[in-house]
């Protein structure tokens, strides 16, 4: 990877206090990316390619990493904290499709959260308090679980680097666990690590397994678990060194998270039978926690579970938040969804508004078709930002940043492209969930465009990199 000899030259405005280290940022990559999608998705995932389940999480890994090198590239040519709608604003400069961008990465944050909520009154909470739960009661839970995190938004929260430390290291140790709990079943003589390289017990059971349809598909849903590695991209501007530290720590972070869930794909088939991994009324972490000489309570991983779903869904609803409260204040969405609380000095409407989302996300979809709506939403975003690194090539700066490979985000975007038009062909209902919530923003683009036209105000494109929000997380 090659990087540009030239120095930077002064900023006209002081710079933010460059404190993150090369391994807090490392930390923060982990944090951002190891999130509810593992917690959640194994057993998907087995359903759509047996015990293959290691290999859409391997697929998906390289895809990740072909979109993270145009992330790395304009994370260190640009170090502002806009993320996808600056890259795109300032490849094509046209403010509706900028606009678009932004509000398709606001509609992902609020549909991860609910797949998160979903995922925490489907699988932990219940696993946790022994409740046997019906379909409505899920989505009752699941929606006061939402207003929960609403009433946290509102009140101001403000997550802490401490917090956040102490989160990732809940998530990560609650994957090593899982791994070291798998491991010792096997060596204890619990199942055969030959299944997690089959398809028979899955073609046994009834289900015809193809294996690059399967594949795809799988592969569609293990992405949703990689995401959160772009919103990094946010503390580039606060890294000591982001030139060295930040290609470093976001390909270091993909490969660790990964790897944890490359792993488990192969522990997870290998050590259960495949009516338990693809049941709809277990969760495969919680099973494997229970097995083998290492065994632990259960209600002690779904503690875990629990933890790490409420931390991305919270986090995920504040950006959404202060997303949509800074696309008021542009003037790109209509004023009112600007209001700030006078008490609480926090966007109330907005809060509102994006947890009103949230809750018809969730009352219409499980945890499958939320992540899938999310991936869909996603792979509009990375097949801008792919195309968008190559035609800033042509915009150079004054200063040394990472240059990718050109034709690793060629062939990032064309991958991207290749699993939506999959999703399109084969996922009519969640294709349907997504372009509904985009067309939601086209109504608040025309609304707008027709209650300022004779104001004289336009969208100041200038000032995109204050539209998003620097603290955002993923699902994940």
């Amino acid at each position: 990877m090659a990087t540009s000899p030239v120095q930077p030259t002064p900023a006209s405005d002081p710079p933010l206090k460059r404190a993150i280290s090369r391994n807090m940022l490392l930390l923060f990559v982990i944090g951002d990316v190891v999130g509810g999608g593992i917690y959640t998705l194994v057993g998907v995932i087995g359903g759509e390619v047996g015990g293959l389940v290691w290999l859409p999480f391997a697929l998906a890994l390289a895809l990740a990493v072909l979109t993270a090198t145009a992330y790395a590239e304009l994370v260190t040519k640009y170090p502002q904290a806009a993320g996808a709608a600056l890259y795109v604003n300032k490849a094509f400069r046209k403010p509706f499709f900028t606009f678009m961008i932004a509000f398709a990465v606001m509609c992902s944050g609020i549909a991860s959260a609910s797949t998160l909520s979903r995922g925490v009154a489907e699988t932990y909470l219940p696993s946790l308090f022994d409740w046997t739960l019906t379909e409505t009661q899920t989505v009752l839970i699941a929606l006061g679980f939402l207003l929960i995190v609403a009433a946290v938004n509102f009140r101001g929260i403000s997550e802490s680097v401490k917090i956040n430390v102490v989160l990732t290291l809940i998530e990560f140790g609650g994957l090593i666990l899982i791994i070291v709990i798998g491991l010792g079943a096997l060596l204890d003589g619990v199942g055969d690590i030959g299944n997690a390289f089959s398809t028979s017990d899955a073609k046994a059971a009834g289900n015809d397994v193809s294996l690059i349809p399967a594949a795809l598909a799988g592969t569609a849903l293990a992405f949703y678990a990689l995401i959160g590695f772009e919103d990094s991209v946010n503390v580039a501007e606060e890294a000591k060194d982001p030139v060295r530290d930040f290609p470093r720590a976001l390909f270091g972070g993909l490969a660790i998270a990964g790897t944890l869930y490359i792993v488990i794909g192969i522990i997870a088939p290998a050590v259960l039978s495949y009516t338990t991994l693809v049941d709809e009324d277990t969760t495969p972490l919680l099973e494997i926690a229970q097995l083998g000489p290492l065994a632990v309570d259960v209600k002690i991983f779904a503690a875990i579970g629990v933890l790490a779903l409420i931390n991305g869904a919270l986090i995920n609803m504040i950006m959404a938040s202060r997303l949509t409260y800074g696309m008021s204040k542009q003037r790109i969405i209509p004023a009112f969804f600007g209001k700030v609380h006078k008490t609480r000095q926090t966007p109330l409407t907005a809060i509102l508004f994006t947890t009103g989302l949230a809750v018809i996300l969730t009352a219409t979809g499980d945890v499958s078709d939320l992540a899938s709506t999310t991936t869909t939403l996603l792979l509009i975003v990375f097949i801008t930002v792919n195309i968008s690194v190559l035609v800033l090539r042509r915009d150079p700066v004054q200063h040394r940043h990472f240059i990718a490979p050109t034709f690793m985000p060629a062939v990032g975007a064309v991958a991207a492209l290749g699993l939506l038009i999959h999703r399109v062909a084969n996922d009519t209902e969640q294709i349907t969930r997504a372009l509904l919530l985009l067309g939601l923003g086209l109504i608040f683009w025309l609304a707008n465009y027709v209650a300022t036209r004779n104001q004289g105000e336009e969208f100041d494109t200038g000032m995109i990199e204050m539209i998003e929000h620097p603290d955002r997380h993923k699902d994940d």
